[in-house]
């Protein structure tokens, strides 16, 4: 499912031109601001039953990929919550507890406005957190004592290059900063999300992969390199 069909589904054209662009440089918060409202809007009017089908592709491709089903694949991973049309996680929930993974989820700290990580053995451990968004009851882990994992992070825009533009606080690009570098990264996006480039600051961090219905799209090697693993390769779906 690529862009033009997303919009034909939803009976709209658009352009993605920013206007302000038109009269110069406009700088990366403006240009965040208006990208995470435009494509916020857009993810927002797909209807319940298309977003279901098309994030039950996207976690079909992920299940399938070599970094998650290799023999030597991490037992651990990290998940997270979905939030109005994100890419739903429960499929691959339902597969790490039956597989016997160790699950994580992150949680708010509200004080510290920072995600901390929490153990899960179940979906009964979460439960409506900050914004509404489910979150893990347990108790907090040191986030450096994280075994070799694989860690699946939400966003509103990505890149083929592993770039991401998330919610718009920033806690995921801070958690990721402080995930050990064994632990391999990935986004999952429906494919009108995935653009030619996204605004970043100096804080932003690149992910390992990222997935959607229709492929998988692995970093650059100098990804790789910066986060100490091997590059492991994806493919084409």
């Amino acid at each position: 499912m690529r862009f033009a069909e997303v919009f034909k589904h939803l009976g709209q054209s658009v352009a993605l031109v920013n206007p302000a662009t038109r009269h110069g440089k406009t700088p990366v918060a403006d240009e965040k601001k208006y990208l995470r409202a435009f494509l916020t809007g857009t993810r927002e009017s797909l209807t319940a039953s298309f977003a279901k089908a098309l994030s039950s592709r996207v976690q079909s491709a992920f299940l399938h990929s070599d970094f998650y089903r290799k023999s030597q694949a991490p037992a651990a991973i990290v998940l997270y919550s979905a939030l109005a049309n994100e890419v739903s996680a429960d499929d691959i929930l339902s597969d790490a507890l039956a597989a016997g993974r160790s699950v994580f989820f992150p949680r708010l700290d509200r004080a510290r406005d920072v995600l901390s990580l929490c153990k899960v053995e179940s979906r009964s451990d979460l439960a409506p957190g900050a914004y509404g968004i489910l979150e893990p009851q347990t108790p907090a882990i040191d986030i450096r004592s994280l075994p070799p994992c694989v860690v699946v992070v939400p966003g509103v825009a990505f890149t083929i290059l592993g770039e991401r533009m998330g919610r718009g606080g920033g806690h995921y690009d801070r958690l990721l900063a402080e995930i050990p570098p064994h632990a391999i990264t990935v986004g999952l996006a429906y494919s009108f999300q995935l653009l030619d480039n996204v605004p970043q600051s100096g804080w932003d961090r690149r992910l390992n992969f990222v997935v959607t219905e229709s492929a998988i799209y692995p970093a650059p090697d100098t990804v790789w390199r910066e986060s100490g693993i091997r590059a492991q390769g994806g493919n084409p779906r």
